[in-house]
């Protein structure tokens, strides 16, 4: 089932929304679409207050470490955190209440994947892969329909190309994917459709796009391309974080017809098997 899904993203300690493809450390470079004048907590009670689970915290480079303690404290074991997560500090962001780590470029050092480091993280999580969501953020490249993982704020382009291979390598180490199409980050552009529909083909566990969202129909196309199996973040399209897209609240309505839509399915299944068990007698 396809649901909207929430985000925080921190750059210097605010909550931010930036144009995806400008993050890299030369702040004359950095695009801002809307820095809030809410702190971080406000957004975790406002997504607590609607039940919004699987959101993610993202901390943008250094000085964000407090802002995010006051996320977690505001939901406790409500939010999944990424940004700078390695094998020395993925427990104790567990401890400190987040539901799940997120890591990415960790995982590929000066470029290339290392699957010692993964084995690391979760080791240092007790083997406990729930605790650990694998950011395969990624941008176009080589082809028309090929993506690459980017690290290091999606300016390093990595040697992991996002295709069912690697899906398939990295699934049994964690319990879900977080996949950002930094090209179209920021931007209120749209989807990147060909990418969220490769994704539900080649992934069997739960996986988020982000990327481009602007609206409800955003997330209807998403449903529609993906079958229901793929989960959409928006963010800069949302009246929260100044955008005229959608309404949070909208997108809150969005996902409690989903639930209901799914519940009758389900009810209706149970009708049918019952029916089948009654004529078999």
């Amino acid at each position: 089932m396809t649901r909207f899904r929430p985000c925080i993203d921190l750059h210097a300690g605010q909550v931010k929304q930036i144009v995806g493809g400008t993050l890299d450390s030369k702040t004359s470079e950095l695009q801002t679409n809307f820095v809030s004048p809410h702190s971080p907590a406000h957004f975790a009670r406002l997504y607590r207050k609607y039940a919004l689970a699987g959101a993610h915290v993202i901390m943008l480079g250094p000085g964000n470490g407090d802002a995010t303690r006051e996320s977690l404290d505001a939901w406790p074991g409500g939010l999944q955190v990424g940004g700078g997560i390695n094998k020395d500090n993925a427990k104790g962001w567990i401890e400190a209440g987040a539901q799940s780590v997120i890591i990415t470029s960790y995982l590929f050092p000066n470029g290339t994947f290392s699957q010692p480091r993964l084995d690391a993280v979760l080791d240092a999580l007790d083997g406990d892969k729930a605790k650990l969501v694998i950011d395969l953020s990624c941008r176009r490249h080589g082809g028309e329909e090929r993506w690459f993982v980017a690290m290091n704020k999606w300016q390093t382009i990595t040697d992991m190309e996002v295709n069912q291979k690697s899906i398939r390598l990295l699934e049994p180490y964690c319990s879900e994917f977080l996949i950002h199409a930094a090209d179209n980050e920021g931007l209120q552009r749209g989807i990147d459709e060909a990418l969220v529909t490769k994704l539900a083909q080649w992934c069997s566990i739960p996986v988020t796009y982000a990327g481009g969202g602007r609206n409800l129909a955003d997330l209807d196309r998403v449903k529609e391309l993906s079958g229901g199996k793929v989960d959409l973040t928006i963010g800069s399209a949302l009246d929260c974080f100044g955008g005229k897209g959608v309404k949070l609240v909208e997108c809150v309505a969005w996902n409690r017809l989903q639930e209901r839509e799914e519940r009758k399915k389900e009810a209706l299944k149970s009708a049918m098997a019952t029916k089948f068990i009654a004529y078999k007698r």
